[in-house]
């Protein structure tokens, strides 16, 4: 008895004709030839559109409808990615998030990535592996095109099949909730010049985070426009913990010993930047050492003396992070950047003589 799928065009192979097929045999993305045949939340342009077309014709592609209908029904799991759950900066905006999230009657799962990009990407993978809801990003983003090219593939891919993304931070992800990094940065240096201070130095984050160098270029903007001088010899770079503060103020004063204040890129840090000052160099604060911080943690009020630090409003990222994809319809891709204040507490006064 004849094979009736003797009739197939012979160009076509037997087995089944899978998506990455498809993509390959159109020189695209797997998340690009799924918006065409799966449909998605972002255009695709016409030419890429009739590649994947053609390349689907040609190969005998057929969707498979009850598979797609099961890849595209969600959970009600929110994926929050953080860089380290331990940072109070996370702390409040995983608060924020759960409130808005209690509301949706959403489920918001937390993943460190300990500041290794590379899980990050993992993590959105395998959200999507696991039919999340959506993916909040709240770290920083790498000044790495590589990096960022491979997260955007797969956030891409989270999209194409139903998923929906949003992140705290400027980062070339959308829809985002705007943080004023630089302004916040610029009010905190405006502050320091204020007091009389012109040698300052900077204890900053990672340099390949994109906050701190939108933090530093803030500081060196301010500076530039008052007529005052930043060298990078007193921008020390550490870790975004206490003992990296600690660390990079000692070096910082071994190199500069002149420097009145010191401006610190988050609060962890400039808590191991007093414990530096105070304990080893033996220095008073304010009265001779000048201390600023970054973010507002709650045990800002609570160190000696309390923190001046710049306050950014984290629980209420957090949930406007949550509206984004909670939201009906498509979400705005723009949104006005949340504000920022000085706190000026006990740490900052007037530079000595």
């Amino acid at each position: 008895m004849p094979n009736p799928r003797s009739t197939t065009r012979a160009t076509r192979s037997t087995g089944a004709v899978t998506l990455q097929r498809v993509a390959e045999h159109a020189g695209v993305s797997i998340a690009t030839a799924s918006r065409v045949l799966h449909g998605g939340t972002r255009t695709v342009g016409e030419e890429l559109r009739r590649k994947v077309e053609d390349a689907a014709r040609d190969l005998g592609y057929v969707s498979n409808a009850p598979a797609q209908a099961l890849a595209r029904s969600s959970t009600s799991v929110v994926g929050l990615v953080v860089h380290d759950i331990a940072d109070p900066y996370f702390g409040a905006i995983a608060a924020g998030a759960m409130r808005a999230a209690k509301r949706h009657r959403l489920m918001v799962m937390i993943a460190a990535t300990f500041g290794d990009p590379e899980l990050e990407i993992e993590y959105v993978r395998s959200l999507r592996a696991q039919r999340a809801r959506a993916v909040l990003l709240a770290g920083s983003g790498v000044a790495d095109p590589d990096l960022t090219a491979r997260l955007a593939a797969e956030l891409d891919a989270f999209r194409a099949d139903g998923g929906r993304v949003s992140c705290i931070g400027e980062r070339d992800v959308e829809p985002y909730v705007p943080l004023d990094h630089t302004g916040g940065a610029e009010r905190a240096a405006t502050e320091l010049w204020q007091l009389g201070h012109r040698r300052i130095g900077v204890v900053a984050g990672p340099e390949g985070l994109v906050t701190v160098r939108r933090r530093l270029a803030g500081i060196r903007a301010a500076w530039s426009r008052l007529g005052g001088e930043l060298p990078d010899r007193r921008v020390v770079f550490a870790d975004f913990t206490r003992a990296g503060g600690r660390e990079a103020a000692l070096g910082l004063f071994a190199a500069e010993p002149g420097v009145t204040a010191v401006l610190a890129l988050n609060d962890v840090m400039a808590a191991g930047v007093l414990a530096a000052v105070q304990d080893d160099l033996g220095r008073s604060v304010p009265e001779e050492v000048s201390v600023v911080g970054f973010d507002d943690v709650p045990f800002a009020v609570d160190l000696r003396p309390s923190l001046t630090t710049v306050r950014l409003p984290l629980e209420e990222a957090g949930e406007r992070a949550v509206q984004l994809i909670a939201a009906d319809g498509a979400s705005p891709a723009r949104q006005a950047p949340l504000g920022v204040a000085l706190v000026v507490r006990g740490s900052t006064g007037p530079v000595a003589g």
